[in-house]
């Protein structure tokens, strides 16, 4: 089809192609929404869309300064993480790690130190 000059064409011509244009258009979206219909969709509706699994979940703070800011690591850097990054500290200084709790002491061998190991599949 040749491409028709607009720049020449007359006022009465042009909104005469915009009406030809908005009907094929209007047929066109008629034609895929029924379309769509078949496969049990709904145009604007949004069923049953899952987002992510993780959104509003809680995450353990990974970076936290002497001044108790923390960040979790997730989403833009809150502006005390960069002040901090300006001014030159280091990832690793800002690093949050839980302090562990000292081991359980073992329960002790009630029976002695000189009693006799039964295998525990035996048992």
């Amino acid at each position: 089809m040749p491409k028709p000059n607009l720049s020449s064409a007359s006022v009465d011509a042009l909104l005469k192609l915009r009406d030809e244009i908005e009907e094929v258009l209007a047929h066109r979206a008629a034609l895929l929404r029924e379309e769509l219909s078949k496969f049990g969709h709904q145009i604007g509706s949004k069923g049953k869309v899952r987002g992510s699994s993780l959104k509003g979940r809680k995450v353990a703070v990974k970076y936290r300064d002497r001044s108790g800011n923390t960040w979790a690591g997730r989403g833009a850097q809150p502006v005390w993480l960069r002040e901090k990054l300006k001014a030159g500290a280091k990832w690793k200084t800002l690093l949050f790690t839980k302090r562990r709790l000292p081991a359980r002491p073992r329960p002790r061998n009630v029976a002695g130190p000189n009693a006799e190991r039964v295998p525990h599949n035996l048992l």
